[in-house]
């Protein structure tokens, strides 16, 4: 794949010349992009996934019980077409499985979905009338100008050493970092410390006025079906079959691999859509441990299966920074 990806190298130069120019027609008003009356926050990243988009959803989402914030996102790889907005019972066919993921632990906040992210927005200010709309990977869809802007990149693969698809990560061209208000540096091993952060400082450049934060992963304790915790000696006594399609599953087997827990990794495409000979395969495996996300499109298909969240955690200045840039949308 790394040799494939070398050779592949010259049409990455044409990719990131593509969307410079791009960005460039509407950083310069020759393509029209709208601005709402309903505050607009964007979450998103400038590579293909693995940053960490959803678990920042549903951050601010805890942090912001009641107070009528909705969400919008494009529901990659769901069934339907147009705008849709989650029912009581959310699918990830209808919704995509992140979108159905967020809207079941949030059964309280409206949760659609639209390709066309100017409709997804007129649409629910016309439904639900929200004060404040989280547009969940919304950092490429320029039509769309938002209120403001979280950037997230992994500690371990930040954008600024990373290259341009296809033989890179990159989806957006590093220079349109300047667009984020906050940019976020998610899946630290721990916590950093002043020079650690002064050294990813360095190396992201922020502009005069851009706020850079850290956050670490914190994992869920691992629950059944009926959302009962699972005791050590059960996970300890495997074997367990993990089952993810996750776009960097790293972090989740280290943290497995501390837990003492044995298992087998299968590990599928970011967002794969199981068939029904790798359901029919799935049932006769050991005790079967998966991801919320994964979880979102094994549910009804699956009869016993034990869950494990993740979220972001954010140092006690950084986390009142975030939540004083947001509040003062």
């Amino acid at each position: 794949m790394e040799v494939l990806r070398k050779l592949l190298w010259p049409v990455s130069l044409v990719y990131a010349a593509v969307v410079w120019l791009r960005n460039l027609g509407y950083d310069r008003g020759w393509f029209p992009s709208k601005h709402f009356s309903t505050p607009v926050l964007c979450i998103g990243n400038l590579s293909v996934g693995g940053t960490g988009k959803t678990p920042m959803v549903e951050w601010i989402l805890s942090r912001m019980p009641g107070q009528g914030v909705a969400v919008l996102s494009r529901g990659y790889r769901r069934k339907s077409r147009g705008f849709v907005l989650a029912g009581p019972d959310p699918s990830a066919d209808i919704l995509g499985d992140e979108p159905a993921q967020i809207s079941r632990k949030f059964p309280g906040v409206a949760v659609a979905v639209d390709a066309n992210r100017q409709r997804g927005i007129r649409r629910l200010q016309q439904l639900v009338n929200p004060a404040l709309i989280l547009l969940d990977d919304g950092f490429q869809h320029r039509r769309v100008r938002p209120d403001g802007s979280i950037l997230l990149t992994a500690w371990d693969a930040l954008y600024t050493d990373q290259g341009y698809l296809p033989s890179g990560d990159l989806r957006d061209h590093k220079s349109q970092a300047r667009r984020a208000d906050i940019i976020a540096v998610t899946k630290c091993p721990e916590l950093p410390g002043t020079e650690a952060r002064k050294r990813i400082r360095r190396k992201l450049r922020p502009d005069p006025g851009q706020q850079v934060v850290f956050a670490s992963l914190a994992y869920s304790h691992i629950r059944d079906q009926s959302g009962q915790v699972v005791q050590k000696e059960a996970l300890v006594r495997g074997p367990v079959t993990l089952v993810t399609g996750i776009a960097r599953p790293g972090p989740l087997l280290r943290h497995l691999e501390k837990l003492g827990i044995r298992f087998e990794h299968l590990d599928y495409p970011d967002h794969h859509r199981f068939t029904e000979k790798e359901i029919e395969w799935l049932r006769g495996r050991p005790q079967i441990l998966t991801t919320e996300k994964d979880a979102a499109r094994l549910q009804g298909r699956l009869s016993d299966y034990w869950v494990i969240g993740v979220s972001h955690r954010f140092g006690r200045e950084d986390e009142q920074l975030l939540m004083d840039f947001i509040t003062s949308l």
